[in-house]
């Protein structure tokens, strides 16, 4: 039997380091992607030929013709975003990939955005936590209190509503009482709810039949982690985290695929640090620099158009992620945004209350008040937009690379050094 491939992409950081592209980058040899945790509070961006695509929901591999493009159980989805997205594709002539959706993954409801909406303006100035607003983690909430909805749910108008009377009662009962909004009219809900079980009715299938004949025919399985790391629910800086696990460990509930079928972890990393919403975050610069970083990197977020907040890379969280994830490789994006500077400053560690920490604190009441100890490496001037090799690099570049190998003990697999698909440096992934 031919052993199957199964690699775990993951952000490493607190997001949007640009794992979309490094997805596509290696879609050429994947045979399944898999989205299993999350939803469309997701944003992976795509450039191949100079064209933008944004994926939310839908796998990256979307683009490739012939592959096997899967939405995991984990996945929460929302009906609204998966039809227009995948409609969007269609217009353009670049839904080449078949798509199959888990009859087990839990459907955002419209109630779900407005109650998400309403609890982030409640909990007022100085609690919030920075939501997209698009009903993720009140989703999650009715999953783990075993009061949601399944995609299975919607394929039968009368279970629908059989299942959605006491839900719909119990969500106005909330709105209207606890948060001061209108009742939401029942047939409001159901009937466009019913629409989308017609709609996505051709897409659903047994994915862990799917997953599970994939690997026993030694396909190339690429699991495609949203978010990162350091927003995980369990292992982040709660309470400013998602919803979900976006750890490695993550990708088994959230498929159905065993632990023993994982091949290796594939950790994406950003030249530097951002993180949209609120929380901390040790290495944020406020001035001119964490403008050029933003302006330069175009840290805007997919999803919202939110401006993301910039600084300079931080180890303490890295080496915690390694820890957490069994990372085998690193990909590094957007080296590229740092030319042009004359130093570069590293995180290498965290000071608190007169002491030097050794590990990533956890807490973020901690992490608020750390106080980061940086090193600093030479910067370069070349335009490195155009590199096709390591070797290519200014020797600056070169030595900022291995810096991060030394510190994270982890191979840089992957170097990307513009926003195109070709402007990545592979160096063996």
């Amino acid at each position: 039997m031919k052993k199957s491939k199964v690699d775990l992409l993951i952000g490493a950081q607190w997001g949007d380091e640009g794992k979309g592209k490094v997805v596509d980058m290696m879609g050429a040899d994947v045979d399944v992607f898999v989205r299993y945790q999350g939803g469309a509070n997701a944003g992976h961006t795509v450039i191949v030929n100079g064209q933008k695509v944004v994926f939310h929901l839908l796998p990256s591999g979307m683009l490739y013709p012939g592959k096997l493009c899967i939405i995991g159980n984990g996945l929460v989805l929302d009906p609204e975003q998966f039809l227009a997205e995948n409609a969007g594709l269609h217009e353009r002539g670049q839904d080449r990939a078949r798509l199959v959706v888990s009859p087990h993954a839990h459907v955002v409801m419209p109630y779900h955005k407005i109650l998400d909406r309403a609890q982030e303006a409640a909990r007022g100035k100085g609690r919030q936590i920075g939501t997209t607003g698009r009903g993720i983690g009140p989703c999650y909430v009715d999953k783990y209190a075993r009061n949601g909805l399944r995609v299975e749910d919607l394929l039968d108008p009368d279970l629908l509503r059989e299942k959605l009377v006491p839900l719909m009662e119990e969500k106005n009962q909330l709105l209207t009482r606890l948060y001061n909004e209108k009742p939401i009219p029942f047939d409001e809900v159901y009937e466009p709810a019913r629409e989308w079980g017609k709609a996505l009715a051709p897409y659903v299938d047994d994915v862990v039949r799917l997953l599970r004949a994939a690997v026993d025919a030694g396909r190339h399985i690429l699991l495609e982690g949203a978010q990162a790391v350091l927003l995980d629910v369990d292992h982040g800086t709660y309470p400013y985290v998602t919803s979900s696990s976006t750890i490695a460990a993550g990708a088994f509930t959230g498929t159905g695929l065993a632990p023993c079928d994982l091949t290796r972890v594939i950790a994406v990393v950003k030249a530097y640090t951002t993180r949209v919403g609120e929380g901390p975050m040790p290495t944020e610069e406020r001035g001119e620099i964490g403008e050029l970083l933003r302006r330069r990197g175009g840290e805007f977020g997919a999803t919202t158009g939110r401006s993301r907040r910039c600084g300079w890379l931080d180890m303490m969280g890295l080496k915690y992620s390694m820890e957490l994830n069994g990372v085998d490789v690193l990909a590094l994006t957007k080296l590229d945004v740092l030319s042009g500077m004359d130093r570069i400053r590293i995180c290498s560690g965290y000071e608190y209350d007169g002491r030097r920490l050794d590990r990533f604190p956890t807490s973020s009441r901690v992490l608020e008040e750390v106080v980061p100890v940086y090193e600093t490496l030479p910067g370069w001037k070349e335009d490195i937009s155009g590199c096709t090799s390591f070797e290519s690099l200014p020797d600056a570049a070169q030595n900022f690379v291995r810096f991060i190998e030394a510190q994270l003990d982890v191979p840089v697999k992957l170097i990307g050094v513009g926003p195109d698909r070709a402007q990545t440096i592979d160096r063996g992934l």
